[in-house]
């Protein structure tokens, strides 16, 4: 039946590889399911600011990405894509819209889903290739290392490796903490790991790390299996609230994450796949961002942020992962994963940090491909990188790169071969920042 549904014959795979494929996915981004509820939580910044409970979000992160990738592999199925709650949006969700704003976590989940059914919208006309057309490449690059360096201080801070200071705003934390010195050699075993192309690089340092800090009784060890923890969040998004003023410019900043980072993860996926024509165009994209885009209101629903397709799904298709079968096998893992939410409260929230800091990397690392040799160009990119972590905000970085692109196409002359795209989305973020 499987056969038959997938056609493993005619993109020259089988059960067996597609099987591999999918837990080599599972395995590199397993992570997720520990990281997303610790962020939302605020664990490390005291639930007092109205974060979201850690149980519910645990359940809600596992469901919305069995869901995801579940529709991924019926629908899109030709793409053998991991789908999970998006690393860089649940940090600014958790720090940026809920402490930052004092938003609460329903008008937060109401904001991801209208964000997430705009999302399908566009993914059902044909201004999303508009879109990705129109937003410059440097721009996509700055934005995306912005937010690596955005996950990076929120690491570091975690880690106790950076510390506040009532003069330079920040500074070198407590290094000789045991714990803190346990999260930085977290952080370096996983870029050994990845260096020796060790799949699971992540979710092994994440496990090896706890276990020496529960044994050298650094951190307390809270069982391994129990019961499922309720989805406190389940349709309880708060949607008065989301179609607020002040809600505009954070709905603005979900749907641009999600969009870009989507379209982008999608593109190397298929580049790697094979699926890119001689053209450069890429083969059922529109099936593949409908799913993503269906899969961001089921979590929303849910009780999760934004759920996107990840880049790890990268690993699998070079494992042989062809078809949606990929994506089913990713699905069915993470359900199996249900009753480890003691194990999930067991992990130090030092080692979480050493975990952020390394996906920070990957999203710091394209910053190769901007075009240094345009400052027109490369200025606003450097910009968005820039502002992200120093004001704590990724809308900020998203909006003054913006308005500083547009004023220097105005003053450079080439107003007129600007696509009008820039002239909407830098007219909005200076209206973010009025209304927001």
């Amino acid at each position: 039946m499987l056969n038959k549904y997938f056609e493993y014959r005619k993109h020259k795979t089988n059960f067996r590889t597609e099987v591999i494929a999918g837990v080599t996915t599972f395995l590199t981004m397993a992570y997720i399911m520990f990281l997303n509820p610790f962020i939302l939580s605020g664990e490390f910044a005291g639930t007092e600011k109205g974060f979201f409970d850690f149980g519910a979000v645990f359940t809600a992160t596992i469901l919305a990405t069995a869901v995801a990738c579940f529709i991924m592999a019926f629908h899109g199925k030709t793409w053998p894509v991991g789908l999970a709650p998006g690393m860089g949006i649940n940090a600014f969700v958790a720090y940026g819209v809920v402490a930052g704003q004092g938003y609460t976590p329903q008008a937060a989940l109401g904001a991801v889903l209208v964000a997430g059914v705009i999302f399908l919208a566009i993914s059902l006309t044909p201004i999303r290739a508009w879109l990705i057309n129109s937003i410059p490449k440097s721009l996509k690059l700055g934005i995306g290392a912005g937010i690596g360096l955005f996950l990076a201080i929120i690491g570091l801070e975690i880690m106790g490796v950076v510390g506040d200071h009532p003069v330079t705003l920040v500074t070198l934390g407590d290094i000789k903490n045991p714990l803190v010195l346990l999260a930085c050699a977290t952080f370096v075993f996983m870029i050994v790991l990845e260096k020796m192309k060790v799949r699971g690089n992540i979710i092994i340092g994440i496990l090896l790390f706890s276990i020496i800090a529960w044994v050298s009784g650094l951190a307390k060890f809270n069982g391994v299996v129990g019961s499922i923890p309720p989805m406190t969040y389940l349709f309880e998004f708060d949607l008065k609230a989301a179609f607020s003023a002040g809600m505009a410019s954070i709905i603005f900043t979900l749907l641009f994450i999600d969009f870009f980072d989507t379209a982008g993860t999608l593109t190397s996926v298929a580049n790697v796949a094979g699926k890119v024509d001689r053209k450069g165009k890429v083969q059922d994209i529109d099936k593949a961002m409908l799913s993503d885009s269906v899969g961001t209101v089921a979590g929303a629903m849910m009780g999760t942020t934004t759920v996107t397709s990840y880049v790890e799904s990268g690993s699998g298709v070079k494992a042989g992962g062809r078809t949606g079968m990929t994506s089913l096998v990713i699905g069915v893992l993470f359900l199996a994963c249900l009753f480890f939410a003691p194990l999930a409260t067991s992990l130090p929230k030092e080692i979480d940090g050493a975990a952020l800091l390394y996906v920070a990397i990957l999203f710091v690392r394209n910053i190769t491909d901007i075009d240094w040799n345009d400052i027109a160009e490369s200025g606003p990119a450097v910009l968005a990188m820039i502002v992200m972590p120093l004001t704590y905000s990724i809308s900020n970085g998203i909006a003054l790169a913006f308005i500083a692109y547009a004023l220097i196409r105005i003053f450079t002359g080439k107003f007129g071969k600007t696509s009008p795209a820039i002239w909407v989305i830098a007219a909005a973020s200076v209206l973010s920042f009025y209304v927001g």
